[in-house]
């Protein structure tokens, strides 16, 4: 049967264990949480030696990972089998792996708790395999988020451990961080380690602590392309360019592609107002008075024209284009083609 990772937990707390977990997916995050707290709490520490056990996909097949699910516990209740990287175990695509395995969730040992971690991809829907493991296990399918998705996971991520944070916080780890829940938990639990419950994570506290320098960054880089304002934005290159690590082009390049994909999207639509477009913002109203500053230095010929650009700049950083250009100097002519409109009767 299908649930969600939140109700799984819960059952989990509670001590209500399911005999089999077929946890799979693109998103590995709550893959991770799950199983980890399956091996942290499901047996006491005293127990774990004899009766709790994991395995590599890699390093075994079905017949293996059934012969420990088979297994009564010594000296306890229960007994736990984690299964990691389980997608890649030698034969569970295959028949007589999937036959063993169908088998075996049609009768499960009730004193076992088995889990597959079943991660960036998902058992076929169509094979028999798929209908006994929703039909006989506890079955978590998890997917990606939408970027739109990320600042209210963050924001909810928060108040599970307490805190609150100002909406430019959350947009600045949204959007500098992406939608990889495990670095957007990693990298939110480093910033609370000094923090008292019930603080306030605002955007300054972001920039000390995720690496992003306060002046220097792909945002004020962006706002100085909607200002036009040339100096700073060459600054921000130059600072690029001498700290290479800390500033990789491909997610600089998806940032800005995004911005001006919004920009268009806003020229498109009926009501252009700004508390229209303070409502198509959502999670970035408080940045209106930049959008809208956007929308009028870059019309919707222009944003298209620049959206190519960074299409083109992409494909010179990954070398299918661009020759022996570097990292900088592709930004640094993208930025110029940004500020300095072309006639369209020539080639870009």
């Amino acid at each position: 049967m299908s649930h969600t990772p939140e109700g799984i937990l819960e059952q989990l707390k509670q001590r209500q264990f399911a005999p089999v977990y077929f946890l799979q997916g693109e998103e590995s995050y709550y893959i991770d949480l799950i199983s980890d707290y399956v091996e942290q709490h499901a047996l006491q520490e005293h127990e774990k030696g004899f009766n709790q056990v994991v395995l590599y996909g890699k390093d075994v097949d079905v017949s293996t990972v059934l012969l420990q699910a088979k297994r009564y516990p010594m000296m306890s209740e229960k007994s736990v089998v984690i299964v990691k990287e389980a997608q890649s175990i030698l034969d569970i695509e295959k028949e007589e792996g999937m036959r063993q395995l169908e088998a075996y969730l049609q009768h499960p040992l009730p004193s076992t708790i088995l889990v597959f971690c079943y991660k960036y991809k998902s058992l076929d829907g169509r094979k028999s395999l798929a209908k006994a493991v929703n039909k006989h296990a506890a079955l978590l399918t998890t997917k990606k988020l939408y970027d739109n998705q990320v600042p209210a996971w963050v924001t909810a991520y928060l108040r599970s451990k307490g805190m609150k944070a100002t909406q430019p916080a959350v947009v600045l780890l949204s959007e500098y961080i992406g939608s990889d829940l495990s670095r957007l938990a990693n990298e939110i639990d480093k910033l609370l380690i000094n923090l008292k419950p019930g603080a306030t994570v605002d955007e300054g506290l972001v920039q000390e602590n995720v690496g992003i320098s306060k002046e220097y960054n792909i945002f004020e880089l962006q706002s100085a392309l909607i200002a036009r304002d040339a100096l700073k934005a060459n600054r921000i290159i130059n600072y690029f360019e001498a700290n290479p690590k800390s500033n990789p082009l491909i997610p600089n390049l998806t940032l800005l592609f995004s911005f001006f994909t919004k920009i268009l999207t806003l020229h498109m639509q009926q009501d252009k107002s700004e508390q229209g477009i303070r409502k198509s913002l959502g999670n970035r109203g408080f940045l209106v008075k930049e959008y809208m500053l956007a929308m009028r230095h870059f019309p919707l010929q222009r944003c298209t024209d620049i959206i190519h650009f960074v299409r083109v700049a992409d494909l010179q950083v990954k070398g299918i284009t661009g020759g022996d250009m570097s990292d900088s100097d592709i930004l640094r002519e993208l930025v110029f083609k940004v500020l300095h409109p072309v006639p369209r009767a020539l080639p870009f």
